[in-house]
């Protein structure tokens, strides 16, 4: 089973992109962050046409999740409200369209565009500092159905020094300070590992790359874009990679693709189909 998360940084202006890469590729699922479109407007139909169902939650012109698989996707739960009481939640936190769940094949993914932050000393970082510790009660109120879980996205947090190519430079600083790992750690706590690390143990593997100063030609990236799986599905992870080649198209999002193989097996759960269009918020 492929699982593989993209950062596409606008769904609709990668589309032939995103759709020759599961075309060539045929993961089971793939889940986009980013995805920069409103609901009613989301491509639906493009990715239908080539055998795939799709569950998205957006905004026009910024941030949006969509789940996109070739078996149907269950108990879809649409941000925080997923699974906290709204009292738990923030207005302004229910505003921003970032995390989506589903289950699929007995696997909850959890598809996740976390804030940049912006700066140290910003309100952006406030807001994303909030948004980490209210993920971490989500967490722990998903792992009391004791799922199989897959969580996966833009994390936008280099978890170690490891995960940066220069991290004298940067350790410190947004996406790279102690109170992000902390506050990520923490809501990873010990059931989650990182996909990655379990096959690739070195620095020099990179997701994003900014699209100033050369950055890609030099490979000066970050690991950022990242797949967590939890304990019970470790012995079912087969490979982990970072899909680099999706970089180098003309015009591509500042992400590549990453995608872990599992060999799960479970017996499948029928659900009601859901539509497409219409949302329980």
């Amino acid at each position: 089973m492929l699982i593989a998360s993209w950062n596409v940084n606008s769904v609709r202006s990668r589309l032939s992109q995103v759709i020759k890469w599961l075309e060539d590729k045929q993961p089971e699922v793939l889940c986009l962050q980013e995805t920069k479109v409103s609901d009613k407007d989301f491509p639906l139909k493009d990715f239908k046409n080539i055998g795939y169902n799709v569950k998205f939650y957006g905004q026009k012109s910024y941030n949006g999740v969509a789940i996109i698989s070739k078996d149907k996707i269950g108990d879809t739960r649409y941000g925080f409200n997923g699974e906290l009481n709204e009292l738990q939640i923030s207005e302004q936190l229910h505003s921003q369209k970032r995390i989506l769940s589903g289950l699929i094949n007995g696997i909850r993914i959890i598809n996740v565009y976390v804030p940049n932050g912006s700066s140290i000393n910003s309100e952006k970082f406030n807001y994303k500092v909030s948004w980490l510790a209210t993920l971490y009660k989500y967490l722990v109120k998903q792992s009391k159905r004791g799922e199989p879980t897959c969580l996966l996205g833009d994390f936008n947090i280099a978890l170690n020094d490891d995960d940066i190519h220069d991290p004298d430079k940067f350790t410190g600083g947004i996406m790279a300070s102690e109170v992000e790992r902390k506050m990520l750690k923490e809501a990873l706590g010990s059931r989650f590992i990182d996909s990655f690390r379990v096959f690739e143990k070195f620095s020099g593997h990179w997701s994003w790359w900014d699209y100033r100063n050369n950055s890609f030609e030099l490979n000066k990236g970050w690991r950022i874009d990242h797949i967590y799986i939890s304990n019970n599905l470790l012995s079912s992870l087969k490979s982990s990679v970072i899909e680099r080649s999706q970089r180098e198209y003309n015009q591509p999002s500042d992400h590549a693709p990453v995608m872990i193989n599992l060999d799960f097996q479970e017996n499948l759960v029928e659900f009601e189909d859901e539509d497409d269009d219409i949302f329980n918020l």
